[in-house]
């Protein structure tokens, strides 16, 4: 059961790329929308499970929601600028070094030279797994739509994304909240920052309310990675969550259609397989 609960994110998490992309609007009116979704699902697992709120439970909640906003928005500024395919690959790596780095080091997660030898094999493999997907073949200079590529763009969006991602996780990590609880404040804070960071530059049309569905998906996915990391650690727990890029990736490709040279196709599949490993070893330190 563990381990269903550990890989929902995974698939929930790794088709909000496409449900977005799929939903059209901008990058603002893809985080409005979103957060709009997230607040109704809190809104939903707050009435069923009836958690006790404190005063602290709600200001951790609310500040980590603020910076979620910071790294959702600026990581849909980098799939407009990069496409999905090489834009959530990338936002997934650059994550992944720095909380799994932060949860064995500062967290503890990790003791002894096993646990260091097998963690920094797993998480070499999952960051050249997302170079990979990423790697770009000169010959393609255009993406779906044929909008040039901005990768610099890209990056900065990325860096600042990577940032806002990683005091969110962080912080509810070092905070160890009841997920259920804490779940509504930080939906609230979420959808506070996310009108505050878009203010006066979106259009509040259908693109805001059918971005909504990837709201849900995302509360989903966040209600399990905040149960599996208190299982399991931040190290491990979002490492598995963060698998998703194998849907985002391949789906950017066949759903998107964003368009790939053979060469792009292989890193691709090679980049994907990198992750795969990297997830099952991550996994096996867990178990063993």
């Amino acid at each position: 059961m563990e381990l269903i609960i550990a890989l929902v994110p995974m698939f929930a998490w790794g088709s909000i790329g496409l449900v977005s992309g799929k939903m059209g609007g901008d990058a603002n009116q893809q985080t409005v929308g979103m957060t709009i979704g997230a607040f109704v699902f809190s809104l939903v697992v707050f009435a069923v499970s009836q958690p006790t709120l404190t005063t602290w439970i709600i200001f951790i909640g609310f500040v980590s929601g603020l910076f979620w906003v910071v790294g959702q928005n600026g990581q849909f500024h980098a799939m407009q600028y990069m496409g999905v395919s090489v834009g959530l690959p990338l936002s997934t790596g650059m994550q992944l070094m720095l909380n799994t780095v932060a949860g064995a080091i500062f967290f503890h997660e990790w003791t002894g030279a096993r646990d260091y030898g097998l963690g920094i094999l797993a998480l070499i493999l999952l960051v050249i797994g997302a170079y990979l997907t990423s790697r770009r073949d000169p010959e393609n200079n255009l993406q779906s739509g044929n909008k040039m590529l901005d990768f610099a763009k890209g990056f900065r969006a990325l860096i600042i994304s990577t940032l806002g991602y990683g005091v969110y996780t962080i912080l509810i990590t070092w905070a160890d909240l009841d997920p259920m609880a804490i779940i509504l404040p930080q939906s609230v804070g979420m959808l506070a920052g996310a009108l505050l960071f878009t203010l006066g530059k979106i259009q509040y049309n259908k693109f805001v309310w059918r971005n909504t569905t990837s709201g849900l998906l995302w509360g989903i996915g966040n209600a399990c990675m905040l149960l599996t990391i208190q299982v399991v650690g931040l190290a491990v727990g979002f490492s598995l969550s963060q698998m998703g890029i194998i849907i985002s990736t391949l789906g950017g490709i066949f759903l998107l259609g964003e368009r790939k040279t053979k060469k792009e196709m292989i890193y691709v599949i090679l980049g994907c397989l990198f992750v795969i490993f990297g997830g099952i070893l991550l996994g096996y330190m867990k178990a063993s």
